[in-house]
This record gives structure tokens, sequence and C-alpha cells, in this order.
């Protein structure tokens, strides 16, 4: 079930169609930062004109404006994460592919982010069990992750906007892949390392099709959905 983007698979697939094509790279910038601002609360890329009027509020500002502090530490079900997990996962991604891979430069997170947070780890999260999910659901500081979610977004929009055509089939660096390694961006568990092996097949235009944007409309979607049923419902597999 759609909960939330409606519309933004289409714009999706017409970026997928172009990326690659030289002659379109300005289009196609062009629309990887629609897209992106989608995914992004509107101040991540200054779309937020009027604040004060709710004028320029996209469906992420409606996700999280209202989240209390416990409702972002709630699994549903058994099958679920918690809108904790999600933020941390899809802004790690984010930050290790956008900034290692396309921009071959360094990461927005760093020890002083780490303090910030109240974070433990440094990965993705891809390998971690219940138990430690809702550990980190619960001790993280919403207020940062949503900071440090910003300004991940603020560089990948940095980092696109300087990108020209040949970067678009530029395959992803060996060096780079074992950047992420090193930093602590995966872990040494299957369910963590497999990632290096998925990036590595890609191009830059693969990247940008997939870590920043679609991975992230797929998550943003169960979020949607949790809400709804975090204020409907009475029992929950953990909270």
């Amino acid at each position: 079930m759609k909960y939330f983007g409606e519309g933004i698979s289409e714009t999706h697939k017409e970026l997928n169609k172009i990326i690659r094509k030289p002659a379109e790279i300005e289009r196609a910038k062009a629309l990887f930062l629609e897209l992106h601002a989608c995914l992004h609360l509107s101040e991540a890329s200054g779309t937020m004109q009027n604040k004060m009027s709710g004028a320029a509020r996209n469906e992420v500002d409606v996700l999280l404006e209202d989240l209390a502090p416990v409702e972002y530490a709630v699994m549903p079900t058994a099958k679920d994460e918690t809108i904790a997990w999600v933020l941390w996962h899809v802004a790690r991604i984010e930050d290790l592919t956008m900034n290692f891979l396309v921009a071959g430069g360094e990461q927005v997170f760093n020890d002083a982010w780490k303090k910030r947070l109240n974070v433990s780890i440094t990965d993705t999260g891809n390998a971690l069990t219940d138990d430690e999910i809702m550990d980190l659901s619960k001790n993280i500081s919403a207020k940062e992750l949503l900071c440090y979610r910003n300004e991940v977004a603020k560089r990948t929009r940095m980092i696109v906007a300087e990108l020209r055509a040949e970067d678009m089939k530029r395959k992803i660096a060996p060096r780079d892949l074992e950047k992420i390694r090193a930093c602590g961006g995966v872990t040494a568990q299957e369910d963590s390392a497999w990632l290096l092996d998925f990036w590595g097949k890609k191009d830059v235009a693969g990247i940008l099709l997939m870590p920043p944007t679609r991975h992230v409309m797929l998550h943003l979607n169960d979020c949607c959905k949790w809400k709804e049923q975090i204020r409907t419902k009475r029992k929950f597999y953990r909270s």
C-alpha cells in the first residue's frame, strides 16, 4: 500500500531513462534534485520559503514535525524496525555512498556527530538485532538525527550540482569502497558486508538511482505506515 510519495516513482523512472545520456545531464541533475527534495525535510533543500504559513511543507515535514520522542522507538510488528532506525540507516547510507563513492571525499559523520547523536555505532545498522535496534532508537537524539540527515542532504545536493556528464558512467573505485570498510561504515557481518559488493557493481548513475533516492522512498513509505499504526493500535511488538 502506498503511504508516501504519490507520483515520485514516475519522476524516478524518468530520471532512470535519461541519467546516462550526456545531452540530458542538466535535466537529469534537476530531476534528481527535485526528487531528492521530496525525500528530506524542506529546510534541507532550501525549499521552505514561508515556514510560518506552511506553504512549502512537504510529506517529510508532515511525517516528522509532530512525532513524539517515544514514537521514534516503536516496532509495530516483528517484521518492522523503528522510525529512528530508518532515519539513521538512510542517512548513513546516503552519507557513505555520496561522499566516498560519488565525490571521492570524506563523509559528514565524525566523532563530533557521534557524540551529538549519542550513538555507539558507526555503520548503517543493517545487521542490528531487534534489541540493538531498540537500544539505538531509545538512546539516539532525535533532534540531532534530523540535523545530521539535513547536513547529509545538503552535501549530496552540492555534489550532484557539480557532476559532469562523463561522471555518470564512472565505475565505483575499489579504494573508495575500502574507505567505507575502514571507517566502520559497514561491519564484517554478512548482513552488512554485502553492501560493498552491491555498491561496487554500480556506476555513479546507479548510486544516484538507489541509495539517495529509491532506497529512501521505500523506507519513508514504511515510516508513514508505522506512524499511522502507532497512533491507531494499542499493542506493538516492541516499544
